[in-house]
Parts: C-alpha cells; sequence; structure tokens
C-alpha cells in the first residue's frame, strides 16, 4: 500500500472524514470575527475549554475592537489571567486593538492576519476558515501535526509550519479550507495519543493502523 505515493488520490481517500465534519464550527465559542481574533490569539498553547470559560466576562467587558483599544494592561490583565502566557497575550492583544481599531476592518486574507501580533499561519487559517473566506493553507494545529503522518500524508515532523507546506503540497487545494478541521477533529475526538483504531473512519487507508496495529 503505497500511502506516500505521489499520485495519491487522497482526496477520495479523504472523503469519509469530509463530510463527516465539513462545516462544522471550531471549538471555540465565538459569536464574530472579533471574538473570534480574540480568542484564537489566546488560544495559543492553551486549551479551548479555558479560553470558552473565560470569553464571556471578557467580551461583556470589551465587546469590540474599539473598546478594547481604549483601555490599558492594568484594566485588562484581570480577564485573562487563568490563560498561559497571559501578560504576552495580553500585550499581542491591545497591540491588535489599536492597530485595527474597528471589528469591521479586521484584515481577512493571510497576509493581512499575519502582519498582526500574536497570529501565525495556524491562527491566521482557522480565522479564513471560520469566516468563510477562500482557504490560502492548511491549519496545522497540534492534532493535525500528530494524525496527519500518522494516517500517512506525509511524514512526521514537530514544526507546525513544516507539516502545513507538506499537506499544501501533497492535497488539492479544493479540500484546503475543510481538511485540517477535519483532521483536526478526528485528532480530537479518535485519534488521540492513544488511538482508539477500530472506530476511526480512516483505519482502512490508515499507515498507521494497517502497519503497526494489524501487524502486531
Amino acid at each position: 500500500m503505497d500511502l506516500f505515493g505521489k499520485n495519491t488520490d487522497w482526496k477520495t481517500k479523504l472523503m469519509p472524514i469530509l463530510k463527516e465534519y465539513k462545516g462544522r464550527k471550531h471549538p471555540l465559542d465565538y459569536k464574530n470575527p472579533y471574538q473570534l481574533l480574540v480568542m484564537v490569539v489566546l488560544s495559543a498553547q492553551d486549551s479551548d475549554a479555558n479560553i470558552n470559560s473565560i470569553a464571556p466576562a471578557l467580551f461583556d467587558k470589551f465587546p469590540t475592537l474599539k473598546s478594547l483599544s481604549k483601555t490599558d494592561l492594568e484594566t485588562f490583565l484581570p480577564y485573562i489571567t487563568k490563560v498561559r502566557n497571559y501578560g504576552t497575550k495580553a500585550q499581542w492583544l491591545l497591540d491588535i486593538a489599536k492597530t485595527v481599531q474597528n471589528d469591521n476592518e479586521i484584515p481577512l486574507t493571510m497576509s493581512g492576519l499575519t502582519a498582526l501580533k500574536g497570529i501565525g499561519r495556524k491562527s491566521a487559517n482557522v480565522i479564513l476558515r471560520e469566516t468563510g473566506k477562500p482557504a490560502e493553507g492548511i491549519i496545522a494545529d497540534l492534532h493535525v501535526i500528530r494524525v496527519a503522518p500518522r494516517i500517512g500524508i506525509i511524514k512526521e515532523s514537530k514544526d507546525g509550519n513544516k507539516i502545513e507546506k507538506d499537506l499544501m503540497q501533497a492535497l488539492p487545494k479544493n479540500i484546503w479550507s475543510e481538511i485540517g478541521m477535519a483532521i483536526s477533529f478526528l485528532g480530537r475526538e479518535i485519534c488521540r495519543p492513544k488511538p482508539k483504531c477500530l472506530e476511526c473512519l480512516l483505519n482502512d487507508i490508515c499507515l498507521y493502523y494497517n502497519t503497526e496495529i494489524l501487524e502486531n
């Protein structure tokens, strides 16, 4: 089974999870692009559940970018102290608020988003996907970094940017918008660090299952 072959029809092979997770909203419980932007920045190296738990009070106090742009660090910090690296993230968000100013001016392009403090390609890909903008890359979060090599789409790497680049080379552009989150959801629910292979929709085409599980 040549799962690493350059001519592999990955769109067909991955269709079960594309269908299963198509259009499913990201686990961050945001209400608009402003909230999504803030929560994506806060969620780096932290859990979505933790960010969801602090969001109501945060957005009640700061309902718009404009309101955030008018506050100071001392006033803002108490609302995010439960977040990992909250000091650095607070500085990033205040910088973003002062740079962008208005919710309707949030730049919804890869170049525009990554020009902002605290937003890399992974975060930008999430924002573009959730706001329905054309994909300019593939979401490569910690679940995708673990799962994509297991399936056999790409070689293993700890570097999210390399994982994304390799996925972009392996997969057709017309599935970029959905495939990252589909793999991520698979990783959150089934392909955990200790995978539930027998429940997986992809076990018939999965490199890990066919080489590590069946052969042992």
